[in-house]
């Protein structure tokens, strides 16, 4: 099976198979682009993360169908003046509403009376200190995001047509009045656009960057440009089936996926290119026929970048196995990018190394000895010899292999000192802290947390089945030490027999302390139901966004536990096949987990000490884990690929010195390219994609350049050639000396 597919890619880059190859991925993006909508315009960040087993979810289920609110979304207008609200401040208010009374917005579904209220009257909704009120517009369930965003800028028009457009950018530092949108609808449109405006950044910042590597570690401008055309060829195709996909409403593709996915596809696609580009300039030095040193060089690297491939993609779909919405919708996009970039690596690439020949170094063209020569010859000057592989990568292979337990004992030390720092790290589960603290909807969700009770921010929502027996619930609850106060009940619509009781927490209702409340609350409803004579089972929900988040928690490390040893499974079944060692499979995956932890610790390190940001986000220990230890795995193939080649005709030591030198510099570019495209996410000003980005980009870094070049090789020279069992790599002649 291997031998044909290497045949086949062979094929793609012969004479006549080049511009086959060409034509067929050309066709390819013109025809999928021109039918299908591109992933970015099909993307949903509305969809439920949760699934419809956990109770919050039930329960905001259940209050639709007995406590129905039919006022719509709510966008809520937080007003805001440091010195206290004045009259003039509540005459605009009534203003407004008078406004959106006569003119409605097109998708506004109910507004209160407040335009009909005196000033005096609004300023009994105003907050203990009277610097805010919170007045609520609700707008059309069925409103997509988009429609709301041309409401608020409807809504943005009448405050200009009102004089008081400046109150809407103030910065809240400055005196005077201030307005901001908040709520679901807010959130919703905020996220979106800062979104879509990171898709555009994130793109130009990551083709830029990786131009610029690339140019600097090749110096040569069409070298550059090759992986990106592969990288975009790849891109071409994915978006317009992921786009069919979730136009199908097959998958579901949100914007986070899409950013990350653009990234990957850059960081991984450009490393596959350099992988088969290094061995192809190595055998250009000793061969005169392009077109046998490319074969040679997809016989050499074939085989480990569709092994690293495939490593990656079935890593990626074991978030399939994810419950949390999240999680599983990255699943089909990342396995996706991956399959179709080692595809355009495989086939696409060598067609274009074919096209450019040794024109693709310009202007370090590699060539062998006799062609030196003639071109010395022919320009009457003397070029500088040009090896396969740097003084540095040479040493540092004969270094690791005589000095290996040195190596051993400091990597192991400076990466266990990094992963003491991984059981310190905050997590949080609140997606709001993720956005920028100058983003409109989190600055007026942040003036209603400081100026009114934290727990009428969002409420718990107990609700009961009573089967028509007298509970004493809402005593119960009341005495709770985290509760401020507890609504009387109200009746279900459809069944009497439900109660729903609103529960005011005297803590923020987002915080860690809220979330870890919600056993307690259940517990005591548990009791009380039982005292009525009720059984608990299937006769308490427990709603609202604390109860959202504390099951977000829960499935979370569901999804860990279980996503996890699949992953570790997956690799280490693909590892045991292609090098056929036990010893080896377990000490490379071990050493990828160490490497892992570390990240974590030094992410943590960076982000809380250095950034002074409390928490990380929960979702980021599994999204790092599936990429640092899929894509550090790569590295590990490749490398040890070469020295499993290197020891069936040389010792030991040498063949690992030579396999270290081989691998050293290509690995090296590919981890600083794939480091700084992660890096890039960073500079976006999501915190989820800066922490996610930060703490993957460290881990490629200490993968690169700890875990690759000093410790594998280190420990396979210990092992001698107990690394290889129950394998035999060598050949016959040689068993007595190895």
């Amino acid at each position: 099976m291997k031998k044909f597919f290497l045949r086949f890619v062979e094929a793609s880059s012969s004479r006549k198979g080049r511009w086959i190859t060409l034509a067929i991925w050309v066709l390819l993006v013109g025809v999928l682009s021109s039918i299908f909508p591109i992933v970015n315009k099909v993307t949903d960040n509305g969809a439920e993360n949760l699934p419809d087993s956990k109770m919050s979810i039930q329960a905001e289920k259940i209050a639709k169908q007995q406590f129905p609110n039919e006022t719509g979304t709510p966008l809520l207008v937080v007003w805001y003046r440091d010195g206290g609200l004045v009259n003039q401040d509540y005459q605009l208010i009534s203003k407004l509403y008078n406004k959106l009374e006569q003119d409605p917005l097109t998708y506004q579904n109910f507004i209160p009376p407040l335009g009909k209220m005196p000033p005096q009257a609004l300023t009994a909704s105003a907050s203990e200190d009277g610097t805010s009120i919170v007045t609520p517009i609700f707008m059309k369930k069925d409103a997509s995001t988009d429609e709301l965003k041309d409401n608020l800028k409807e809504l943005k028009t009448y405050y200009q047509q009102l004089g008081s457009e400046k109150v809407l950018d103030k910065k809240l530092s400055k005196s005077g009045l201030h307005v901001r949108f908040t709520g679901p609808v807010g959130i919703s449109t905020d996220a979106s656009a800062l979104f879509s405006q990171a898709d555009i950044k994130l793109l130009i910042a990551t083709v830029m960057l990786v131009l610029v590597l690339l140019i600097l570690l090749y110096r040569s401008p069409i070298l550059a440009i090759i992986p990106l055309i592969g990288v975009g060829f790849a891109y071409g195709v994915t978006s317009p089936i992921l786009g069919l996909l979730a136009k199908e409403g097959i998958i579901t593709v949100d914007s986070q996926a899409v950013s990350i996915m653009t990234v990957l596809l850059f960081g991984a696609g450009t490393d596959y290119c350099l992988f088969l580009v290094s061995k192809y300039r190595e055998y250009l030095l000793v061969e005169d026929d392009k077109f046998k040193a490319l074969q040679q060089a997809i016989r050499h690297s074939g085989g480990a970048i569709l092994v690293s491939a495939i490593t990656v993609v079935l890593s990626l779909c074991t978030l399939l196995l994810a419950q949390f919405g999240s999680y599983h919708r990255f699943a089909v996009p990342f396995s996706l990018v991956i399959l179709i970039m080692g595809m355009a690596a495989l086939t696409l690439l060598p067609a274009l190394l074919s096209i450019f020949g040794r024109g693709a170094f310009y202007p370090f063209i590699p060539r062998t000895e006799a062609m030196t020569r003639e071109f010395e010859k022919k320009k009457g000057k003397t070029i500088r010899k040009r090896t396969a592989h740097s003084r540095f990568s040479i040493k540092l292979g004969n270094w690791v292999t005589g000095r290996p337990w040195t190596v051993i004992l400091t990597s192991v030390i400076i990466l266990g000192v990094l992963a003491c720092f991984t059981p310190r790290i905050q997590y949080t589960q609140n997606l709001l802290d993720s956005f920028p603290k100058d983003m409109a909807s989190r600055e007026g969700f942040d003036i209603m947390a400081d100026h009114f009770s934290p727990g009428e921010l969002a409420p718990v929502q107990v609700i009961v089945d009573t089967e028509g027996k007298s509970i004493d619930l809402k005593e119960r609850l009341n005495k709770l030490s985290f509760v401020d106060s507890v609504s009387e009940p109200t009746k279900g619509k459809k069944n009497e027999h439900y109660l729903s009781y609103n529960v005011d927490l005297s803590i923020n209702p987002y915080d860690t302390k809220a979330v870890q409340s919600i056993p307690d609350v259940k517990k005591q409803v548990e009791v009380a139901l039982k005292e009525a004579g009720i059984s608990p089972d299937k006769h308490y929900w427990i709603g609202g966004e604390t109860s959202g988040l504390y099951d977000t928690e829960s499935t979370t490390a569901r999804d860990m536990k279980v996503i996890v040893p699949v992953v570790i499974v997956i690799i280490a079944a693909l590892l045991l096949m292609y090098l056929r060692s036990i010893v080896a499979m377990v000490y490379l995956i071990l050493t990828v987990l160490l490497s892992y932890v570390s990240a974590l610790g030094a992410g943590w390190l960076l982000i809380h000490y250095g950034m002074g940001i409390p928490a990380i986000q929960g979702l980021i220990p599994l999204y790092a884990f599936v990429f640092l230890v899929a894509l550090g795995e790569d590295y590990n193939i490749f490398m040890i690929s070469s020295i499993w080649k290197n020891r069936r005709t040389q010792p030991h030591r040498q063949a690992i010195a030579n396999g270290v030198t081989e691998t050293s510099s290509v690995i090296t570019s590919a981890g600083l390219i794939l480091a700084g495209t992660f890096a890039v996410l960073a500079t976006l000003p999501i915190q989820v994609l800066l922490q996610f980005g930060i703490i993957t980009a460290i881990g490629v870094l200490l993968d690169t350049f700890i875990v690759r070049p000093l410790l594998v090789p280190a420990i396979t020279t210990v092992l001698g050639k107990y690394a290889f069992w129950p394998g035999k790599p060598w050949r016959k002649k040689e068993k007595q000396g190895a």
